[in-house]
């Protein structure tokens, strides 16, 4: 025995150290009297009431476990609701419903039950309740309390599988349980009634399910918050270690509905998995590896710390060099201040991207909205308007290189896999036609849930690079995805000549960069904070990283470039911002040649002949949906009053218009 006079605390958290409160546990003592086999209708049978708690049911098993008793008490629950996630519950009532309904024969025996008032069925909300209980009740007031592992399912009680099956005769175990059942039954439930189960269709009406008809009974509910524990991580862990060794694992052919292992087997197992670990250390090796670690603050590229504190000089160099980059576009043709200006916005994203997995999961967590945190990119417009060199600029100022993969590279799959490898900065797919787009991008792009059940904290953002042929954007990707439209660029003889860009990259370092870092990591350390509590509004992680970014351009110049300012969410998503080329179309057409609109003010109709289908198309998916567009061949139909607030045009024409017919 271990005479140190220092006493170990058995019940300290065993990360902080500090001494948990003990909540007290209600402990069932027993007593093992004896075994016994028998068939699950044995272990039934003599009784006429039941009561149960089960988390997973086979529909066919309930019934027939029913007709055996005159009345009946049933809460179901499932694993999923215990996060307490209002998805999780509505999604489990849905199926549970649309379960029985499936049933023919059995449905209409269990819509009888319920009619007649002989059986009642709940469904579990989401109090922590694994037990599986049987409370059984005759009416010469013998009782028996059926418990242990089994679920109220054939596959439970078939005696196919191994199941802890214990019961209890004695009437003070039968009390005990009761109160359980009731407890449950008081507090967390909802019931489905009648009307529920004749339902046609549960998915089109929400206002149907049972927790609806409690909320509207009882006015308001509460959801206690969903808690993340070690258990739920080890579920999603396993499930996706898993995917990860399913490449490797030969597929076996059932016999006798058995499946056979043999040493052969495990051996070709073990050489397939083996060539996958190498490929993927192989791919770690080639992708950069930027860990940002908030909770830490600390910063790792490639397995070596970041230093955080650079030094000023190198700060300056690399914030001079960078203005001298950005300044370089004043020379482009076209709109070369509007380039500027939506370079630097895309910069400020770019920079901010590492943290973005990490704000994505504390707000998956507290159910948060995640299109504050986007991690999806769109780079795109006319050729020669310096966008690859860009993505490269700033990826040397990240990482110090500058990888980027070629589009016929991209597949939904391909993508997914480099951001299980790659960490922190963004992945740059180059050269993106409109065909290879609508074909894997915006597959890629609308199912954004990457990263979310697993809870990783440092997958890459996707930046994807594209000519003027990326035309229209449906609105599904325009919310998902930072957008760059450049409307500038250099002949092939100022590209051939131009040395700005080799001459930058070749110089400039990292320290800004890891300046920004040192600044941005406590200020999203906050934001993590502020996710946590529903009654603030989702922080602005764009807002706060052009903050730090203006603060230090101006702290090492003096001055700040017009392009370089304070920006938000809004100067990204805002209607007028992800409509702007609809808007600059609409105008232009309106002063130029105002006979390809109609003005209906009888019908309040706007309409304009867009000149080609596809040019219709493309302003369509551009514009809100209280415009209220339509497309018919080349034309757009529009809401004309909100057709006038969103344009700011009158969409009147004057006495001379009409005289002169324009």
């Amino acid at each position: 025995m271990s005479t140190n006079t220092e006493q170990l605390d058995l019940f300290a958290d065993p990360e902080t150290g500090e001494s948990e409160t003990q909540n007290l546990l209600d402990v069932v003592e027993v007593k093992y009297v004896q075994s016994h086999k028998c068939s699950w209708s044995e272990l039934f049978e003599g009784f006429d009431d039941i009561k149960v708690i089960t988390f997973s049911s086979g529909i066919d098993f309930t019934c027939r476990l029913l007709n055996m008793f005159d009345n009946a008490e049933v809460i179901f629950g499932c694993e999923e609701i215990l996060s307490g996630k209002e998805k999780n519950i509505f999604s489990f009532q849905t199926l549970l419903i649309e379960k029985i309904q499936k049933m023919k024969t059995n449905y209409e025996k269990i819509l009888e039950r319920v009619v007649d008032g002989s059986a009642h069925f709940y469904v579990s909300r989401q109090k922590l309740s694994h037990e599986k209980l049987f409370l059984l009740k005759a009416d010469d007031g013998k009782t028996r309390v059926v418990f242990g592992s089994a679920n109220m399912s054939y596959n439970a009680f078939s005696g196919k599988q191994r199941e802890n099956i214990q019961f209890d005769d004695s009437p003070e175990g039968y009390e005990h349980y009761l109160y359980v059942f009731e407890d449950l039954k008081e507090s967390s439930v909802d019931e489905i009634n009648e009307k529920q189960l004749k339902v046609k269709d549960i998915r089109s009406d929400l206002s149907k399910l049972p927790i609806s008809e409690t909320v509207k009974s009882e006015g308001i509910i509460y959801l206690e918050k969903p808690t993340e524990n070690e258990d739920t991580q080890f579920v999603f862990d396993a499930r996706n270690l898993a995917d990860e060794l399913s490449p490797a694992i030969p597929k076996q052919e059932k016999k006798n509905g058995k499946i056979r292992l043999t040493s052969d087997f495990i051996n070709s197992a073990q050489r397939k998995w083996n060539t996958q670990l190498d490929k993927e250390k192989e791919y770690r090796n080639e992708n950069p590896q930027l860990i940002v670690n908030v909770e830490e603050e600390k910063v790792t590229l490639n397995g070596k710390e970041y230093d955080l504190n650079p030094e000023k000089e190198e700060i300056r160099k690399d914030v001079d060099l960078f203005l001298e980059y950005m300044n370089g576009y004043k020379d482009f043709h076209g709109d070369s201040e509007g380039a500027q200006y939506r370079y630097f916005e895309f910069a400020n994203w770019f920079f901010a991207t590492p943290f973005m997995a990490v704000l994505r999961d504390m707000a998956a967590r507290y159910e948060v909205n995640r299109l504050p945190y986007p991690v999806f990119g769109l780079l795109y417009g006319q050729s020669k308007a310096g966008k690859t060199t860009f993505l490269e600029t700033l990826l040397k100022m990240m990482i110090g290189q500058k990888p980027i993969i070629n589009a016929p590279e991209f597949t939904r799959k391909s993508i997914n896999s480099l951001k299980h490898h790659a960490k922190g900065s963004p992945i740059i797919v180059d050269d993106m036609t409109q065909n290879r787009f609508n074909q894997h991008a915006v597959e890629t792009i609308k199912y954004d849930d990457f990263g979310v059940s697993e809870h990783l904290l440092n997958y890459p953002a996707v930046v994807i690079s594209a000519n003027e042929d990326v035309k229209a954007v449906a609105p599904e990707i325009i919310r998902r995805t930072v957008i760059c439209r450049v409307e500038a660029g250099l002949t092939n003889t100022e590209v051939m000549q131009n040395s700005l860009v080799k001459r930058v990259q070749k110089n400039i370092g990292t320290a800004f960069y890891r300046e920004y870092l040192s600044r941005m990591i406590p200020i999203v350390k906050s934001m993590l904070e502020e996710l946590k509590d529903d009654s603030l509004e989702s922080p602005d992680i764009l807002k706060e990283s052009s903050k730090v970014l203006c603060d230090i351009v101006e702290e090492y110049t003096g001055n700040l470039p017009f392009y370089i300012r304070n920006l938000s969410l809004m100067d990204y998503f805002s209607e007028k911002v992800t409509g702007k080329y609809a808007i600059k179309t609409i105008t232009n057409a309106w002063s130029i040649n105002n006979k390809a609109f109609v003005i209906d003010e009888k019908n309040n109709e706007l309409r304009y002949n867009a000149g080609q289908t596809y040019e219709a198309e493309r302003i369509r998916k551009e514009l809100p949906e209280n415009l209220e567009v339509r497309k018919s061949r080349e034309w757009l139909i529009m809401n004309l009053e909100e057709s006038r607030k969103f344009f700011e045009l009158r969409f009147k024409r004057t006495l001379f218009q009409k005289l002169f017919g324009r």
